[in-house]
């Protein structure tokens, strides 16, 4: 009996790849349904096959790619068997797609209402001017600042929030019943991730659309998602209504992945649960359950036969041997898994309080040039009289939106960029003026662990010559030496030293970044700077690389500047948090206070627009208003009046000062000064 509230029904679905290996099953088997007005997110790590079942349903495959079995039932039409010419017309103009990056799917020769009026084109035949005004009315739809202005602007002249406004407004410009959107927030800052989930549940409200949420951020799922569908190795393992799968997880995996999340309320001072191991290759799949060998409960029947999806209830199944009803061992989990050494010792090195590093009025200001003689006609202020210090042993989070100065910050640090102004201090020894020779000697003790680890390592170079590289310009290690090195380098980070040979291709996102953390330890550093060095991987990768880095600095006594965007991340392993706003630093404290009581009003707003990991608890936002103001066009006064709730005359005519309000909290706001109400 069918439900004729379901939109989508996908049965039984297999997706292959041919390849010079062979034919690839990269989706085996999955079926889920959609609902009118309902949203269902499918989450699972890198390679368990979301993307590829999301790309499915709306056949946009690479070439040796095909749906090869299954339904994909569409108000009864089954996709699969439509031609090229019939999916055309469904795609856009009743199931639409948000891609994730929106830089790379924009054209970039064209404007944005170009590309929004082609979509309405393909469709409907409008007047010119109907399809500008439909254009214009998407965007306001969208909640784009300034519509009439932006709508003949180029996707590189709008930020990133508003560009994934113009990919919401091109994907709604046919009204569809069904959106597919795969990672929409993934590269976007959490206040404006806050402000695109709110849009679209606005939007969903208003028209009764349907989405299909492809996600490896849970609390993204815990907030917009009714039901879950939980996707490993190309298998459905389990689907449940949110609430239920959050409370209670029926699956290993589901319990394993939740676990592994740093959250908010989660104790620093604990490990993070991992997973074992990797999602398996297409071409390793495992016999029996797939999640057998990554699995703590996994017995002999797991690793022989693969257990049918369990139906528990009328809305929830299991792919586990431990929901059978006819097996009445009880599955629990290991004492070595639950109990075992799951508390960090105490950061002695913390203890004396030796300051590393000094970091007073930097500034850093890039000249706009115009014109054929290249005239400076102003300054993009990039960094605008940063202070900060950082003891030895210690974990400095960094925090703010895109665009505010955070990694330029951590390149002037290490010299990698030249300053303006201010004056950097390591290890009690001034860094301006200096020779080049001390300059290698400083960095050869401050050194970068970088964002994307594919793209910092060089593919040409095996892991021994890319780890060996650094010993090398420091005249550390040579040959013999050199190798022995490398191995001990690969070991510390908890990968197989007699893999040194193989090229990075060969590894996985984690064990790259692990090789990214070798080769910085090379030297044998006081301070890493961690740019956005967990932010490209998966939740249950992400525990296990923060775990190494707590390990290195209580085992190393290394210190840690650490840049990124995701404030549960830096919450758990952050001493301390500076909070940076257009250049600026606007608060710091340890990291316990900062999101206890955070003072500034832009704190508040970035701490409120976490996602929480937890569909029981509504989350109380305060959006903020309005966009990042240029840095090369700032605001008088103080740089974030622009969007305060709190802003007064006081706050556009006059600079507040950092000023400390305790001990170990300091804060720039008229609130807390002379001119306003302390506390």
């Amino acid at each position: 009996m069918k439900d004729s509230n379901i939109l989508l029904q996908v049965e039984e679905m297999k997706t292959v790849f041919k390849t010079r290996a062979g034919i690839l099953d990269a989706v085996d088997g999955i079926s889920f349904s959609i609902s009118k007005g309902e949203t269902v997110a499918i989450v699972g790590e890198s390679g368990s096959g979301k993307s590829v079942s999301a790309l499915s349903i709306l056949r946009l495959l690479d070439s040796n790619g095909e749906v090869a079995s299954g339904k994909i039932l569409f108000n009864n039409l089954n996709l699969k068997d439509l031609s090229k010419d019939e999916i055309r017309k469904i795609r856009g103009n009743e199931i639409a797609m948000i891609f994730q990056d929106p830089m790379t799917c924009l054209d970039p020769v064209y404007t944005v209402g170009d590309q929004i009026i082609e979509t309405i084109k393909i469709h409907e035949d409008l007047s010119k001017k109907e399809y500008r005004e439909r254009a214009l009315e998407l965007l306001k739809l969208v909640g784009l600042p300034d519509p009439e202005g932006r709508i003949d602007a180029y996707p590189h002249q709008l930020s990133g929030g508003q560009r994934q406004r113009v990919m919401i407004a091109i994907a709604l410009a046919c009204r569809p019943n069904l959106i597919i959107a795969d990672e929409p927030t993934t590269a976007l800052d959490v206040t404006v991730q806050a402000q695109i989930m709110q849009l679209l549940k606005d939007l969903q409200s208003q028209f009764g659309t349907a989405i299909i949420l492809v996600t490896h951020d849970l609390g993204i799922v815990a907030e917009m998602a009714d039901k879950v569908v939980v996707v490993y190795a190309g298998q459905v393992v389990e689907e449940s209504y949110v609430k239920d799968l959050f409370n209670k997880p029926e699956h290993p995996y589901t319990e394993a992945l939740l676990k592994s999340i740093p959250k908010i309320d989660t104790d620093r001072n604990r490990r993070l649960q991992t997973i074992k191991g990797n999602v398996p290759t297409l071409r390793e799949i495992p016999s029996g359950c797939r999640f057998h060998p990554r699995c703590p409960l996994a017995a002999e029947k797991c690793k022989s036969e693969e257990p049918p999806l369990f139906k528990l209830d009328k809305n929830r199944v299991s792919k586990c041997w431990k929901a059978d009803p006819v097996l009445e061992r009880k599955w629990e989990i290991p004492v070595s898994i639950e109990e075992g050494e799951t508390v960090f010792q105490d950061n002695e090195h913390l203890i004396s309080k030796q300051k590393l590093l000094d970091v007073t009025n930097l500034k850093k200001y890039f000249p706009i040039t115009k014109g054929i003689l290249s005239r400076t006609s102003g300054h993009v202020k990039a960094v605008d009289g940063v202070s900060l210090d950082i003891y030895k042993g210690e974990v400095l989070g960094l925090v703010g939106e895109s665009g505010c100065g955070k990694s330029t910050v951590g390149r002037l640090i290490t010299g990698l960029i030249n300053s303006t102004d201010g004056e950097v201090t390591f290890d009690g020894k001034k860094l301006s003026g200096v020779t080049r020779k001390t300059l290698k000697e400083l960095r050869k003790r401050v050194q970068f662990v970088f964002q994307d680890p594919y793209s910092s390592l060089d593919p040409r170079m095996t892991i021994l010559d890319i780890i060996g590289e650094p010993l090398e310009v420091h005249n550390l290690a040579k040959g013999t030496a050199k190798i022995q090195r490398v191995a001990e380098l690969l070991e510390l980070v908890g990968l197989d030293k007699n893999e040194m040979h193989k090229f990075p291709h060969q590894f996985s996102g984690g064990q790259r970044q692990r090789i990214g953390i070798a080769r910085a330890l090379a030297t044998e550093p006081d301070l890493l700077i961690c740019d956005e060095a967990v932010s490209a991987l998966d939740v249950s990768v992400q525990a296990q690389i923060l775990n190494l880095l707590k390990d290195l600095q209580l085992k190393m006594g290394l210190s840690y500047l650490f840049i990124s965007h995701d404030l549960n991340v830096v919450k758990y392993i952050s001493d301390r948090i500076a909070v940076m706003y257009l250049g600026e630093i606007v608060e710091v404290t340890d990291s316990n206070t900062l999101f206890k009581k955070p003072l500034h009003p832009y704190s508040q707003a970035l701490i409120s627009a976490v996602p929480i990991p937890n569909p029981n608890i509504e989350p109380n936002r305060l959006i903020l208003s309005g966009e990042v103001p240029s840095p090369s066009n700032p605001p008088s006064g103080c740089k974030f009046h622009t969007r305060c709730r709190f802003a007064n005359d006081i706050c556009k005519n006059k600079k507040p000062n950092l000023i400390a309000i305790s001990e170990e909290h300091l804060v720039s706001c008229h609130l807390y000064g002379e001119e306003g109400e302390h506390g």
